[in-house]
């Protein structure tokens, strides 16, 4: 297999990436049972085109799993931005009619 590029971060999202890797490595196992199994059913004849693809959508499903665990991730810590403070506005000026001919 080709080697991925590292990817450098803080101590903070190191931790964040083991918890993900966590939730990915129980899932994992299950999409590499899938691909194992899909595979050892086909000829040689039969790997590529609908088997390639199947085995692509449980690849891309993994992604996806991923993907929401990092979201899952976030929202269970919150946000440690402080929320902006928006200026309040002042009442709304009453309406008035402008007179055209004026």
């Amino acid at each position: 297999m080709r080697e991925l590029p590292t990817v450098e971060l803080t101590e903070e999202q190191a931790e964040e990436a083991e918890r993900i890797r966590d939730i990915l490595a129980a899932k994992s196992a299950v999409v590499v049972d899938y691909i194992s199994r899909v595979l050892a059913s086909k000829q040689n004849p039969e790997l590529f085109g609908e088997t390639e693809f199947r085995i692509r959508d449980a690849v891309h499903r993994l992604g996806a799993e991923g993907i929401d665990a990092a979201l899952a991730e976030r929202k269970k810590r919150g946000t440690k931005v402080p929320a902006s403070s928006v200026l309040s506005v002042d009442a709304t000026p009453n309406s008035r009619t402008i007179d055209p001919a004026a």
